[in-house]
């Protein structure tokens, strides 16, 4: 099992600095808590900051850099809300299961849940380890965060467009097993969106392009010199991390889309499926 450990982050003293734009409004989640998976950084990180700020309590989960999820933590608390830490690998059940029961104790259940972490990009970790994350890690991250779920609660399965448009529109070598494995667990979660709404469960989808400044464009630029910066020009503009972290904030909140889909940034140089089979 993987080892749980459990941080409740105290005042730093210092100050919140650089803090990005609110796109919620302060008191707008008053009362309610967050959970962001892969969130001690990246946009996860921002996402927490967001919720923060508009008067969420907030659980940041991370996987193996807890005093970057700390250091967050004591910047929240600043805002006056509360925040738990703690560290769970999603794909290991029992240890996302204790992740729940750490933020039941701590707050008695969850009204937002984002599912933000993914990979597969990483080396040494062996060839199913991205359909493990991206596909089963989420279906069971989701299923096992029912029982904590209270009523009206709403759950966003953060993607991106090459993943969302993998069926239609072909994307870099380098990139192909994430794609095909997050869009095999966004596939996987669509199928549980009739139980979620007999539930009163949100379920929105957000896919965006390319992220500037995150550790998969790093990688995708490593492996293939010019690809963001093509990408850019072919879009027009890229989203940074906190740009897109608060579209995924505001996914949360708003109505869910009646296709549970919230697509952020141009999607021209993809096809869509109904588009491709009409040609």
């Amino acid at each position: 099992m993987y080892p749980i450990r459990v941080f409740r982050a105290q005042h730093s003293g210092a100050p919140v600095t650089d803090a990005p734009s609110q796109p919620i409004a302060p008191g707008t989640l008053a009362g309610k808590v967050a959970l962001v998976t892969g969130s001690s950084r990246g946009i996860g990180a921002d996402t927490i900051r967001y919720f923060a700020q508009a008067g969420a309590d907030v659980v940041i989960n991370f996987r193996n850099k807890a005093p970057r999820a700390e250091k967050l933590a004591n910047e929240v608390r600043e805002l006056g809300v509360r925040a738990l830490v703690v560290g769970a690998d999603l794909t290991d059940p029992e240890s996302v299961a204790a992740m729940y029961a750490a933020a039941k104790a701590e707050f008695g259940g969850l009204d937002i849940l984002v599912l933000n972490a993914s990979g597969g990009m990483e080396a040494g970790l062996g060839e199913d380890y991205a359909l493990k994350l991206n596909r089963d890690a989420q279906v069971s991250a989701l299923q096992s965060a029912l029982p904590i779920l209270n009523e009206g609660a709403r759950i966003v399965f953060v993607t991106s467009h090459q993943a969302h448009f993998i069926r239609t529109t072909p994307t870099m070598p380098e990139y192909l097993p994430v794609a095909l494995s997050k869009r095999a667990g966004e596939d996987a979660l669509r199928e549980l969106i009739p139980a979620l709404e007999e539930q009163g469960v949100g379920f929105t989808v957000v896919s965006g392009d390319m992220i500037e400044g995150t550790i998969t464009a790093t990688l995708l630029e490593r492996a293939n010199p010019g690809a963001i910066e093509a990408r850019r020009e072919s879009a027009g503009k890229l989203y940074n991390v906190a740009e897109f972290a608060a579209e995924v904030a505001q996914a949360a909140v708003d109505p869910v889309p009646a296709d549970n889909t919230r697509l952020i940034g141009d999607v021209s140089a993809f096809a869509t499926e109904d588009a491709s089979a009409d040609e």
